[in-house]
Protein backbone atom coordinates (compact mmCIF):
# COMPACT_ATOMS: atom_id res chain seq x y z
CA UNK A 1 0.00 0.00 0.00
CA UNK A 2 1.56 3.62 -1.03
CA UNK A 3 1.61 6.61 1.63
CA UNK A 4 -1.38 7.85 2.92
CA UNK A 5 -3.18 4.40 1.93
CA UNK A 6 -4.33 5.31 -1.71
CA UNK A 7 -2.68 2.96 -3.74
CA UNK A 8 -1.06 3.89 -7.03
CA UNK A 9 -0.37 7.89 -6.35
CA UNK A 10 3.04 8.91 -5.60
CA UNK A 11 3.76 11.70 -2.73
CA UNK A 12 3.93 15.01 -4.83
CA UNK A 13 2.57 13.88 -8.30
CA UNK A 14 -0.71 14.97 -7.71
CA UNK A 15 -1.82 17.65 -10.38
CA UNK A 16 -4.47 20.42 -8.73
CA UNK A 17 -6.51 21.03 -11.41
CA UNK A 18 -7.95 24.60 -11.22
CA UNK A 19 -12.41 25.04 -11.67
CA UNK A 20 -13.44 24.77 -14.99
CA UNK A 21 -14.21 27.95 -16.77
CA UNK A 22 -16.92 28.79 -19.09
CA UNK A 23 -15.80 29.56 -22.54
CA UNK A 24 -16.61 33.15 -23.91
CA UNK A 25 -16.95 34.21 -27.67
CA UNK A 26 -16.40 37.68 -29.12
CA UNK A 27 -19.11 39.00 -30.99
CA UNK A 28 -16.79 39.21 -33.95
CA UNK A 29 -16.51 35.60 -33.95
CA UNK A 30 -20.36 34.94 -33.17
CA UNK A 31 -21.03 37.10 -35.84
CA UNK A 32 -18.34 35.66 -38.07
CA UNK A 33 -19.64 32.09 -37.27
CA UNK A 34 -23.47 33.05 -38.03
CA UNK A 35 -22.49 34.33 -41.21
CA UNK A 36 -20.73 30.81 -42.25
CA UNK A 37 -23.63 29.24 -40.75
CA UNK A 38 -25.84 31.40 -42.96
CA UNK A 39 -24.28 30.30 -46.19
CA UNK A 40 -23.59 26.86 -45.05
CA UNK A 41 -25.33 23.85 -47.46
CA UNK A 42 -27.31 21.03 -46.25
CA UNK A 43 -25.66 19.29 -43.96
CA UNK A 44 -22.65 21.39 -43.45
CA UNK A 45 -24.01 23.10 -40.57
CA UNK A 46 -23.01 20.16 -38.33
CA UNK A 47 -19.88 19.61 -39.65
CA UNK A 48 -18.97 23.43 -38.87
CA UNK A 49 -20.02 23.20 -35.45
CA UNK A 50 -18.26 19.68 -34.86
CA UNK A 51 -14.98 22.05 -36.27
CA UNK A 52 -15.39 24.38 -33.59
CA UNK A 53 -16.89 22.47 -31.10
CA UNK A 54 -19.99 24.10 -30.44
CA UNK A 55 -23.53 22.89 -29.50
CA UNK A 56 -26.94 23.77 -32.08
CA UNK A 57 -27.97 25.48 -28.63
CA UNK A 58 -25.18 27.74 -28.59
CA UNK A 59 -25.72 28.38 -32.54
CA UNK A 60 -29.68 29.23 -31.53
CA UNK A 61 -28.77 31.02 -28.81
CA UNK A 62 -26.37 33.66 -30.44
CA UNK A 63 -29.33 33.75 -33.52
CA UNK A 64 -31.54 35.46 -30.84
CA UNK A 65 -28.63 37.52 -29.70
CA UNK A 66 -27.92 38.53 -33.73
CA UNK A 67 -31.91 39.49 -33.52
CA UNK A 68 -31.95 41.71 -31.00
CA UNK A 69 -28.75 43.74 -31.91
CA UNK A 70 -30.34 44.17 -34.88
CA UNK A 71 -33.78 45.15 -33.26
CA UNK A 72 -31.37 47.80 -30.93
CA UNK A 73 -30.06 49.35 -33.81
CA UNK A 74 -33.16 49.90 -35.66
CA UNK A 75 -34.63 50.84 -32.25
CA UNK A 76 -31.75 53.70 -32.11
CA UNK A 77 -32.21 54.23 -35.84
CA UNK A 78 -36.28 54.81 -35.29
CA UNK A 79 -34.80 57.33 -31.98
CA UNK A 80 -32.77 59.21 -34.17
CA UNK A 81 -35.28 59.14 -37.23
CA UNK A 82 -38.08 60.90 -34.45
CA UNK A 83 -35.75 63.23 -33.37
CA UNK A 84 -34.96 64.82 -36.99
CA UNK A 85 -38.74 64.63 -37.59
CA UNK A 86 -39.38 66.11 -34.29
CA UNK A 87 -36.26 68.59 -35.16
CA UNK A 88 -38.04 68.98 -38.34
CA UNK A 89 -41.25 69.97 -37.16
CA UNK A 90 -40.05 72.21 -34.68
CA UNK A 91 -38.48 74.19 -37.33
CA UNK A 92 -41.98 74.27 -39.73
CA UNK A 93 -43.75 75.43 -36.55
CA UNK A 94 -41.46 78.04 -35.57
CA UNK A 95 -41.75 79.43 -39.48
CA UNK A 96 -45.72 78.99 -39.43
CA UNK A 97 -45.57 81.10 -36.36
CA UNK A 98 -43.89 84.09 -38.27
CA UNK A 99 -45.68 83.35 -40.60
CA UNK A 100 -49.09 84.14 -38.58
CA UNK A 101 -47.34 86.77 -37.41
CA UNK A 102 -47.08 88.49 -40.18
CA UNK A 103 -50.47 88.21 -41.72
CA UNK A 104 -52.18 89.39 -38.67
CA UNK A 105 -49.89 92.47 -38.98
CA UNK A 106 -51.28 93.44 -42.17
CA UNK A 107 -54.61 92.93 -41.19
CA UNK A 108 -54.28 95.23 -38.81
CA UNK A 109 -52.61 97.31 -40.94
CA UNK A 110 -55.33 97.04 -43.44
CA UNK A 111 -58.10 97.66 -40.43
CA UNK A 112 -55.98 101.00 -39.76
CA UNK A 113 -55.54 102.18 -43.37
CA UNK A 114 -59.38 101.37 -43.95
CA UNK A 115 -60.18 103.78 -40.63
CA UNK A 116 -57.85 106.52 -42.15
CA UNK A 117 -59.49 106.30 -45.83
CA UNK A 118 -63.20 106.20 -44.14
CA UNK A 119 -64.04 102.78 -45.53
CA UNK A 120 -67.02 101.44 -43.52
CA UNK A 121 -67.41 97.78 -42.90
CA UNK A 122 -70.69 97.84 -43.20
CA UNK A 123 -72.30 97.02 -46.42
CA UNK A 124 -74.54 99.96 -48.24
CA UNK A 125 -78.12 99.15 -47.45
CA UNK A 126 -80.34 96.82 -49.64
CA UNK A 127 -83.24 99.15 -49.94
CA UNK A 128 -82.24 100.62 -53.10
CA UNK A 129 -81.31 103.73 -51.44
CA UNK A 130 -78.36 105.43 -52.51
CA UNK A 131 -76.93 108.19 -49.71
Amino acid sequence: MAENGVQGVVAGSVEVVGTAQRRSFSDTYKRRLLDEVDRARPGEIGLILRREGLYSSQLAKWRTWRKGMNNANKGRQRGNDLLAKNQRLEKENARLKLKLRKAEAMLELQKKAAEILGYDDDPPAADGSDS
